[in-house]
């Protein structure tokens, strides 16, 4: 045997990460792993993701709230804070305390009510073959809520729910106290180049948000007190708990106004042909105010969002998530489109400017 060495030229092997092919390749496999696993954690922490976003409108509400209470009153904002945030909690616990009983009572009320009227259409629709099978209401509320989609787990049962809602709420508190924590606390998890268009971005997205939810409020305010004036002016039955449902279902664009009509439609006709004439023009009044003089305000001042864009996002979104995905889906497609807008003013060199109040 010769003690020459071999002169041939020896190449890197498959398990050499020094040759930049390989290199490139895990690149590429990493960025296409760590997506799918991205994919995989938000699919699986869907409803904690829900409730720190529902905690982050209630602090856009609860500062907007206190920014506008600023501009009459020239206190310190944790003070102004304190007030916004009392007055909401004094509100819930007094629609609790003073109308619980009775709003229980018309609740049942309305259950039944809704129920025979339904059963009375499905009847009709029985005899002219537009319904096969006697189909009852019951048979066909677990078909609806079949089709809508499982219900969040976070939501589905009245212990569930109360935690929830304390949950939003301590995180929504937190957040409205110290904003800049929280953002700062983000920002230092990006690189150093990126913090500054962050900082915009996310000022940009606050700005939309207090505004949305500003006028989403006023909305509901309008939408639920005109409600129960004028169905209590008309004789309409349970005007005061249709006025309530009606004002909080206007928080869920398109479909909430969907359910509360007929809801009021129902109630209506239970108490005779006139009434339920009353009731219909009482809800087309209502709905006339609200698309024609509220949203187009609300849309000039914060997000032009087009409606089959908000229904669209509203189906997928509950189908995917259930009720709490339903509610949010409307805030959540208005911060997405604010962060595009930012980026293509980034890209476009018109991200300076003063700061948005």
């Amino acid at each position: 045997m010769s003690d020459t060495p071999p002169t041939h030229v020896e190449k890197r092997g498959p398990t050499e990460f020094r040759d930049p092919m390989i290199r490139d390749e895990l690149k590429k496999a990493a960025v296409w792993l760590g997506l799918a696993v991205a994919i995989a954690l938000i699919a699986f922490l869907a409803q904690p993701l829900l409730l720190i976003f529902a905690g982050i409108v209630l602090a856009a509400m609860l500062d907007g709230g206190a920014r506008l209470l600023g501009r009459v009153l020239p206190i310190a904002r944790g003070l102004r804070l304190a007030l916004v945030t009392l007055a909401a909690i004094a509100f819930v616990v007094w629609t609790i305390v003073f109308a619980g009983f009775e709003l229980a009572a018309q609740a049942e009320n309305l259950r039944q009510v809704v129920t025979v009227q339904i059963n009375r259409i499905l009847a009709w629709g029985n005899t002219l073959g537009l319904v096969q099978g006697g189909a009852e209401v019951n048979q066909l509320s677990q078909q609806l809520m079949g089709s809508l989609g499982r219900l969040t787990t976070a939501v589905g049962s009245a212990l569930g729910a109360v935690t929830s809602m304390v949950m939003i709420l301590v995180i929504g508190i937190f957040i409205a106290i110290e904003p800049r924590l929280y953002e700062r606390g983000v920002a230092w998890m990006l690189p150093l180049r990126s913090r500054d268009t962050f900082y915009r971005t996310a000022a940009h997205m606050g700005y939309t948000l207090r505004r949305l939810m500003a006028g989403r409020l006023l909305g509901m305010a309008v939408e639920g007190v005109g409600t129960w004036l004028l169905l209590w002016a008309g004789g309409v039955p349970m005007a005061a708990l249709l006025g309530i449902l009606t004002g909080l279902l206007a928080f869920i664009p398109n479909i909430g106004a969907i359910i509360s009509g007929v809801l009021i439609v129902l109630v209506g006709f239970s108490a005779g042909v006139e009434t339920g004439i009353w009731a219909i023009g009482v809800y087309l009044a209502v709905q006339f105010v609200d698309g024609y003089l509220i949203v187009p305000y609300v849309a000039r001042k914060t997000v032009d969002l087009a409606p089959a864009l908000v229904l669209g996002a509203q189906l997928l979104f509950g189908a995917l998530f259930g009720l709490m995905g339903l509610a949010l889906a409307d805030p959540i497609v208005a911060m997405i489109k604010a962060a595009l807008e930012q980026k293509s003013k980034e890209e476009s060199g018109l991200a300076g400017g003063a700061p948005e109040p």
